[in-house]
């Protein structure tokens, strides 16, 4: 890669490492040792915000466990903050709230640290999501996919929580 288009998978020109570092301003609304929750600067409604570990993972494959619990706890934790504060302020709206993570360029990931968007919904907010709802496989293809993913599932070593 040149050095106008380093590598989007390293650390090294990661906006999102960064702002940890402090190199780049942020809007912080929470920080710990193993994430930061800050105000994105393109927000899809007011109020829009992501949680980011602080550890760079450009994957969720890559990213410590203990950090992604963490993540989706804040996310969990600013979702309820959305809901309060726009009970209080007319400046954000906030009827309901989605989270949004994108894993891999295929899911329109365009940033490779990981992060969590969290981002208050209300009726005719400017966010859509399209998709074929109208397709239901018979039950024996959802097992034979279900069968797949638990052999992956336990050669992680993730068994345990495999039935």
């Amino acid at each position: 890669m040149s050095d106008r288009h380093p590598d989007p998978y390293s650390p090294d020109g990661c906006v999102f490492c960064e702002i940890i570092a402090g190199d780049s301003p942020a809007s912080v609304f929470y920080e710990d040792d193993l994430v930061l929750g800050l105000m994105t600067t393109g927000p899809v409604t007011t109020g829009h915000a992501m949680v980011i570990p602080k550890a760079h993972a450009p994957y969720l494959a890559q990213l410590d466990e203990e950090a992604g619990r963490q993540m989706w706890t804040v996310a969990q934790r600013a979702a309820a903050a959305l809901r309060s504060a726009s009970e209080e302020s007319d400046e954000i709206e906030c009827e309901a709230v989605s989270l949004y993570l994108a894993d891999g360029r295929a899911a329109s990931q365009e940033i490779f640290h990981v992060h969590l968007h969290v981002f208050p919904r209300y009726e005719g907010d400017p966010f859509s999501l399209v998709a074929d709802w109208s397709i239901h496989p018979p039950r024996e293809e959802l097992d034979q996919i279900a069968s797949q993913i638990k052999a992956s599932y336990k050669e992680l070593g993730q068994g345990s929580g495999a039935v």
